[in-house]
């Protein structure tokens, strides 16, 4: 009898295997639609309107990316930790209540945007009131992907993606005959708003607005620490940009954004890695919790060591092709590349443990690594710049990921040792 269970059960882990290889893989193919999408978008805009311009657009760019992280830090960070390989029904309308609180946020946070960019003017203040009509369709488009991929339904995410990226053709085609870092973000948001739209055709949900609070109110014991987690990261990158373009200028804040699209592939799949590693952290959690170190230490080790190569490929690359991409912003993105593939591929590694950490729901951990990471790349960065220019604040934002990578391990280690002794794991599906 014990030969024939063995017999009956042996297909199970290579079945797992596979079907985790299959998930990963459409994580990597959505992850690389989107980073295309923004590594095109950065490029077109960059080249349309030169570095100053390109630093308003970046000042707007990392001014959504707060926006988004709280969204996902209230909404979809917490979907993806406990609805992740859940029952259909509960799966359905936990979807319900976090792409209705994404939304939500999205229309909340907006109307400052557009109110602030109103009363500014100029090119900049009509960045930021196009920014904040077109921010709830970006939420809910993002929403969506979590939610596939909470599902391990990745190929829907990544059609969704190709939507976007296909309606953006059109889009930037317009915006281009305009002319202006307005048009540009308002052909960016409408294209994310076809997709959006789709993503509730795909699902078959219909976002719920005013479930968000009750949502909020049962997520709260990881949304709110998600939160500060998420707003500290972003936030810092902001702070960064505003205090670099204070301290030496619009001009800095486009070379730094012009060598972080170098590097674009990584850094995007960086931004939304819990799209694909925390649900895969959480079904190794509850599968074989034994594998979740090595999981996570793989997957920071395969991003380093990938990050590290594109670098070494950026620095090969001939002044030429770096011109036909950036324009006139490669002259000074090109000094950057040392220091900033060094920034990525620490911020790689740290991640694998980060994923680790949201998987275990150690958020008072992962809320601590990330305030000293935050703190160390503002510190860091503004340092830097006051030293050496953008040159030195890519060097300070280095030395600060690489420490905090340290950090993020340490915390996993620590976790894993604590759930080794009170194995207490929590998994709710309603």
């Amino acid at each position: 009898m014990t030969a024939e269970g063995e017999k009956a059960t042996a297909p199970a882990a290579p079945t797992a295997k596979r079907a985790m290889v299959g998930r990963l893989s459409w994580g990597l193919a959505d992850q690389a639609a989107s980073s295309m999408s923004n590594f095109v978008v950065g490029i077109y805009v960059a080249r349309s309107l030169g570095v100053a311009a390109f630093g308003v657009f970046s000042l707007a760019w990392v001014t959504y990316g707060v926006v988004l992280n709280v969204s996902r830090g209230l909404a979809t960070d917490p979907l993806v930790v406990r609805f992740s390989g859940v029952p259909a029904a509960s799966w359905r309308a936990a979807v319900a209540r976090s792409s209705g609180t994404a939304l939500g946020l999205g229309a909340a946070l907006g109307a400052p945007c557009l109110v602030v960019g109103l009363a500014l003017g100029g090119s900049v203040g009509s960045a930021f009131a196009v920014l904040g009509v077109v921010l709830p369709a970006l939420l809910l488009q993002d929403a969506w992907r979590f939610a596939f991929f909470a599902a391990g339904s990745g190929r829907k995410a990544f059609v969704n993606d190709l939507v976007w990226g296909v309606a953006l053709v059109p889009a930037m085609v317009v915006a281009a005959r305009v002319g202006s870092v307005a048009a540009y973000l308002l052909a960016w948001g409408a294209s994310a708003a076809v997709a959006a739209g789709y993503g509730c055709l795909q699902s078959g949900i219909r976002p719920r607005m005013p479930e968000a609070r009750r949502w909020l109110r049962e997520q709260r014991d990881l949304g709110y620490r998600y939160l500060v987690e998420n707003v500290a990261l972003s936030g810092a990158s902001q702070l960064r940009a505003y205090g670099l373009g204070a301290i030496v200028g619009l001009g800095a804040v486009g070379a730094v954004r012009g060598a972080e699209l170098l590097m674009g592939p990584f850094l995007a799949v960086l931004m939304g890695l819990s799209l694909v590693t925390v649900p895969e952290a959480a079904r190794v959690l509850r599968q074989a919790p034994h594998r979740l170190g090595t999981f996570c230490l793989l997957l920071g080790g395969g991003q380093a060591a990938a990050a590290l190569l594109w670098g070494v490929a950026l620095l090969l690359m001939p002044d030429r092709l770096g011109e036909l991409m950036l324009g006139g912003v490669w002259p000074s993105a090109s000094q950057l590349i040392v220091p900033i593939t060094l920034g990525v591929a620490g911020a790689g590694l740290g991640t694998g443990a980060a994923a680790g950490l949201r998987a275990l729901a150690a958020a008072r951990r992962s809320l601590r690594c990330q305030l000293f990471a935050s703190a160390g790349y503002v510190g860091g960065g503004l340092g830097g710049a006051a030293v050496a220019g953008a040159v030195g604040s890519a060097w300070g934002v280095a030395a600060a990921t690489l420490s905090s990578s340290a950090v993020w391990w340490l915390q996993l280690r620590s976790a894993l040792r604590e759930r080794h002794h009170n194995p207490t794991p929590e998994v709710r599906t309603s």
